[in-house]
């Protein structure tokens, strides 16, 4: 029975070249590939696992994981094309027409692996950060592929995009080396509120929001008057909170605008609405003043009332332009949000 196996396994199927492919080649070579890709997922699984239970270095164990799967992948190939007792000179002929059909068919498929590996090696991106792409769109990257990435969004809805799209195109990092960022939350006000009571209402409210990070020399929680509307001021809640409600932009702005609506009501600070003038231009033949005489809404003419002097407000803007520079170091990113 053995020596019929033996016959069996010495049976050529095909010759390539000079090299005859036996039953007994192919087999042991489906195998041997087989043993490779069950290693390399054994192996991945293992480090993913150690990825996950660690928080430094896991950029540099993710890039060590996705070679190791992939190192173990193409050996074992190359293995198996050995155990066929193939000369890997011999297939030349096949070797340009895999490079034919790379350079035609599977370009794109070439050009996503290696964007893929350049993102893998890059430390721009990483697992686990916060990321905005040219569209607008934002989520969380869970995973850098061989084709894709695969990003996570605050609805628990899955992108998949393309690597190269990473690459070639301005995407913000919003979390890059686990560093908070400055928040602006416009709001705005009647014209004529007083600008030091809006300031000092709304740091309070925004002081109070638990996801504020206490002020620093660098870091300082601010109101800005940044210009006029219609019937408005127009101001600007400056404020650093913690690195996970940056993740979630839309409810931490939600957050801070329902807050300082509470602060501003309670300070009896009125928010504007539109207002519109009507100008009567003709009523019963009269116009301008003597329609408004005919119609009794002309008021008596009286002087305006002069504002009581006031103290000096406090200017966050002014006083942000006077801070100190921090020291410009290379190997540290700046703290607004990076693109990359």
């Amino acid at each position: 029975m053995l020596e019929r196996f033996g016959d069996i396994a010495h049976v050529p199927l095909l010759t390539i070249g000079q090299s005859a492919v036996t039953v007994g080649g192919l087999g042991a070579a489906v195998l041997l590939i087989a043993a490779f890709m069950v290693a390399a997922w054994l192996i991945g699984g293992a480090l993913k696992r150690l990825r996950q239970r660690t928080r430094e270095g896991s950029g540099a164990l993710y890039l060590f994981e996705k070679l190791t799967t992939y190192g173990l992948v193409l050996f074992g190939f190359v293995a198996g094309l050995s155990t066929l007792g193939l000369d890997l000179s011999s297939i030349a002929v096949f070797a340009g027409a895999i490079g034919i059909g790379l350079g035609l068919g599977l370009q794109g498929i070439v050009k996503e692996f290696v964007s893929g590996l350049t993102l893998i090696s890059d430390r721009a991106v990483h697992i686990g950060d916060y990321i905005e792409l040219p569209d607008g769109t934002r989520g969380i990257v869970q995973e850098i592929g061989p084709r894709a990435t695969r990003i996570r969004n605050n609805d628990n809805v899955y992108l998949l995009v393309p690597n190269s799209l990473l690459i070639e195109n301005t995407v913000i990092n919003w979390t890059l080396r686990g560093e908070t960022r400055r928040i602006h939350v416009p709001f705005q006000v009647a014209i004529g509120a007083d600008k030091e009571k809006v300031r000092a209402c709304v740091l309070e409210a925004a002081r109070d929001v638990p996801f504020t990070l206490p002020d620093t020399d660098q870091h300082r929680t601010q109101v800005w008057l940044v210009g006029y509307g219609d019937s408005a001021l127009k101001f600007e809640l400056i404020v650093w909170p913690t690195l996970e409600a940056v993740k979630r932009p839309k409810a931490m702005n939600a957050a801070y605008m329902w807050a300082i609506d509470d602060a501003l009501r309670q300070a009896g600070i009125e928010i504007p609405y539109p207002q519109r003038d009507l100008r009567i231009r003709s009523f019963f033949g009269e116009e301008g003043d003597d329609a408004m005489t005919a119609l009794n809404l002309r008021k008596t003419p009286h002087s305006p009332p002069v504002a009581p002097p006031t103290a000096a407000s406090v200017n966050d803007a002014a006083d942000d332009l006077l801070r100190p520079e921090e020291p410009i170091d290379s190997d540290v990113e700046e703290s607004e949000p990076r693109k990359v």
